[in-house]
């Protein structure tokens, strides 16, 4: 596979149970196959440790445009924050889940959060701060949507068979 920063031959570093690709003696660009970055992407993650100095050839130029995932060639991989801290940019492939993370941002990636529960606290608490407000209001609507069709399953219940009430079947409509 060739380096989609710089262009070079990957080579590929076994870290315990998984694979990945680096760029050794090019950018210093590291790349995961779907589900290996969470493998080492939290500080107690030893097999991280490894992956943190990856060595980097002189004068290399590096691509900062878009890049091509090295595993699925013809298709641009995406550029986001990995977290919800915005704090690194990481390049992710949306055909095949690889990501490719530049030289320095596995250690980044690293100390944002000690714990993917923590991670979770984080991106949760962004949620609410930005779409808060936005969330509540569309579990009131639907709250009042709800109470107007029971009020008309009431108002009809003639219509209806003796033994259905609305609202204390699980096959109810409402």
């Amino acid at each position: 596979m060739k380096c989609p920063a710089c262009g070079n031959e990957l080579t590929q570093i076994a870290v315990g149970s998984i694979a990945v690709d680096s760029c050794k003696d090019g950018c210093g660009g590291i790349w995961f196959d779907k589900f290996e970055l969470n493998k080492v992407d939290e500080a107690h993650e030893t097999l991280g440790e490894s992956l943190l100095d990856i060595p980097r050839g002189e004068g290399v130029r590096v691509n900062r445009g878009k890049r091509r995932c090295p595993r699925c060639n013809d298709i641009v991989m995406m550029r986001h924050f990995f977290t919800v801290k915005q704090e690194v940019e990481v390049d992710e492939c949306p055909k095949c889940g690889g990501f490719w993370l530049d030289t320095g941002e596995l250690a980044a990636i690293r100390k944002q959060f000690a714990t993917e529960a923590e991670r979770k606290q984080a991106a949760q608490a962004f949620i609410t701060q930005t779409f808060g407000a936005q969330m509540e209001e569309m579990r009131q609507k639907s709250q009042e949507k709800k109470e107007r069709a029971r009020k008309i399953a009431r108002i009809l219940r003639f219509l209806c068979p003796s033994y259905y009430i609305p609202g204390d079947q699980d096959w109810g409509a409402f």
